[in-house]
Formats: structure tokens, C-alpha cells, sequence
């Protein structure tokens, strides 16, 4: 974890990612600690604009929009946070087992798998918050099932990608097919995918929750949500936009955050990218300056 935090840190786009992202879990997490308003206090002061006492100003009930969005961030990094750990776990879990085993087995899992992922993951988290109901549990439950697909495919692919490596085929010769072979010689070397991958499908969570939070099936009121208060303020755009324009902000920069973090993990656990890349960037630029027509 070390190393791969180094390698992150010296790569340009992992380190805009990961002060992007430490910024938002600091601020989810010392927020409350440090402002004047609870999320859920109204006040006669409505729809007041940023100013002094209230620095991203009020919304229609008179509660301090700052307040509600660092409300707001506690939520949608525990949904995306959880329920992309726990696709990471049962996900890996059945893709692991798929590629190891092959054969039948393999079979059911991944059809089970692409079962789920016909589904469009929106419409799929939609109806299921419909029917398990909007807790924040259940949120976590839903944003797993629409990643699971995702993380069972790129553990099987990489199961399958390290069981032809020499070093498997010898410890395959000495312990069998035992859980052990798998545990702790192929999952170890086969998950770089899907750790990259992790990033990505927590930015995506984050959208998840607030496209149900904004269609009403999500975070249910007076908790506060980035996508409820989006749905809240889209009444009044022309006389508060302040209400709808904080919200899109912060999710905006929350995805972009974890998908410039996913960018640079992938780099570090697989160097040849980050090398690819800037040899290409060498290339191009050695291109445009010999290209016939440049002035020397």
C-alpha cells in the first residue's frame, strides 16, 4: 500500500486525484465539526444568498446550504464507498471462483453475470429501491448489485490471465487445486484490474446515489442529500440558483476526483502505461517539431 500510495503521489494525474479526493473525505468528515448550523435547522432567513453568515447561502426553508452539503457528502461517500466494497468483495469472490474452477460453475456465475449487466445500471438501481425500499443500507446494497457485474469480470479475466503464469502451474503441481493455490498465489497477482477499477466505480456510486436521491427513491427527507437538494432547487433557478448550482459542483468534482485518482492507480500497479504514455507524449512532440511546414 505503500508503494503503490508513492507511485500514485508521483504521478501528475493520481496527484490531483488524490489531494481532490482527501479533500472531500476530510471535509465529510471535519465539517460538522467546525460549522454554526445543523443540516435539518430552518430559520425565517429563505432563500438568502451566499454572504457572511451563511457562506453558500439558504435554501427555501431557510437551512444553511453549507451544512447540507457536507450532510450530503457523508452520505454519498458512505453509499458509493460501501457498496463498492462490498462489489469488491462478492464480486471478486464469484469471479475468482469462476476463472479458477472453469467448467460448469464458471458458466452459471458469469451468465448470472450478464444477466445483471443487460440491465442499464440506472433503471436497475430504480427499480430496486423501489422495491427494497431507501435506507441508506439498502443504497449500499443496490449501488453493490449494479457494480457487481463490473468487478466479477475483471477478476475472472484476471484469474485467467495469471493460472497460465509458471509459478502457478508449480504450485498447482504441489497443492492441488486447494484453496490455498487460489487465495494466495493467483487473487494477489490477479486483482491489479479491479483495484483500478475500484475508483471508477465509487465516482460512479456517487452519481448512483444522487440520481435516485434527485428522483425521489434515494435519501429520503429531511436527511440531506446532494441529489435531493438538486431536485429541491431546481424550482428556483432563476431566483436562487445558488441551490442547484453547489450541488452539481460538488458532484461534478467528486467524480472527476476519483476518476483522475483511478487514472493514476492504474498507472502505478501497471508501469507500462505510465511509460506508453510518456513515450508517446515524446514522440508527438518530436513529430510536431520536425513536421515539414514548421518555422525553425
Amino acid at each position: 500500500m505503500r508503494r503503490t500510495l508513492s507511485a500514485v503521489w508521483r504521478n501528475p494525474t493520481g496527484r490531483v486525484g488524490l489531494i481532490l479526493v482527501g479533500l472531500v473525505v476530510l471535509i465529510a468528515l471535519l465539517g460538522p465539526l467546525v460549522l454554526r448550523f445543523e443540516p435539518d435547522q430552518t430559520s425565517p432567513n429563505r432563500l438568502l444568498g451566499p454572504n457572511g453568515t451563511y457562506w453558500l447561502g439558504t435554501d427555501q426553508f431557510g437551512r444553511d446550504v453549507l451544512s447540507r452539503m457536507v450532510s450530503g457528502a457523508q452520505v454519498s461517500l458512505l453509499v458509493a464507498v460501501g457498496g463498492c466494497a462490498l462489489a469488491f468483495l462478492v464480486g471478486g469472490f464469484l469471479g475468482a471462483v469462476a476463472g479458477y474452477l472453469r467448467g460448469v460453475t464458471d458458466e452459471i456465475i458469469m451468465r448470472l453475470m450478464d444477466v445483471a449487466f443487460a440491465f442499464p445500471f440506472l433503471v436497475l438501481a430504480i427499480v430496486l429501491a423501489f422495491l427494497a425500499g431507501s435506507s441508506v443500507p439498502m443504497l449500499i446494497v443496490i449501488v453493490a448489485f449494479t457494480r457487481l457485474p463490473q468487478f466479477a469480470r475483471l477478476m475472472r479475466g484476471g484469474v485467467l490471465d495469471v493460472m497460465g503464469r509458471d509459478y502457478v502451474a508449480a504450485a498447482r503441481a504441489i497443492w492441488g487445486n486447494r484453496p490455498a493455490v487460489l487465495w494466495r498465489h493467483i487473487i494477489p497477482n490477479a486483482a491489479t484490474p479491479v483495484i483500478a477499477y475500484a475508483s471508477v466505480a465509487i465516482g460512479i456510486g456517487v452519481n448512483i446515489e444522487a440520481a435516485l436521491s434527485f428522483l425521489g427513491v434515494g435519501v429520503q427527507p429531511p436527511a440531506a442529500s446532494w441529489g435531493a437538494m438538486l431536485s429541491d432547487g431546481k424550482g428556483y433557478m432563476l431566483d436562487a440558483p445558488w441551490l442547484t448550482l453547489f450541488p452539481g459542483l460538488a458532484i461534478l468534482l467528486t467524480v472527476i476526483s476519483f476518476n483522475l485518482l483511478a487514472d493514476g492507480v492504474r498507472d502505478a500497479l501497471d508501469p507500462s502505461r505510465a511509460t506508453e504514455r510518456e513515450t508517446g507524449f515524446r514522440r508527438g512532440w518530436i513529430r510536431a517539431m520536425f513536421a515539414p511546414g514548421r518555422a525553425s
